[in-house]
């Protein structure tokens, strides 16, 4: 998926529950809270730290940090693809 895409579908599914996969396997589930062009920050579910990542999740690596208050920000251009986490848990 390329970084406007990406970037789109971002945009059209701020506030919603998504998972995310990323270029090095890593999943990431929870809720967009913030998006920039090069940026998008999720609210992992379950809260914080403290757990509820959701599967595959843990990386501090290249594109990946933790924003309190905005979650875990992933790289656009590590993103290979999204989709509502409804989607996936029915």
């Amino acid at each position: 998926m390329n970084q406007n895409d990406a970037y789109q579908l971002c945009c059209r599914y701020h506030g919603q529950n998504v998972r995310i996969k990323c270029n090095d396997g890593t999943v990431h589930v929870g809720e967009i809270t913030r998006v920039t062009r090069n940026m998008v920050w999720i609210r992992p579910q379950g809260g914080g730290l403290g757990g509820g990542y959701g599967l595959g999740f843990w990386g501090y690596g290249p594109g990946f940090g933790y924003r309190p208050g905005l979650g875990v920000g992933i790289a656009l251009g590590a993103i290979l693809g999204i989709g509502l986490a409804s989607a996936f848990f029915w």
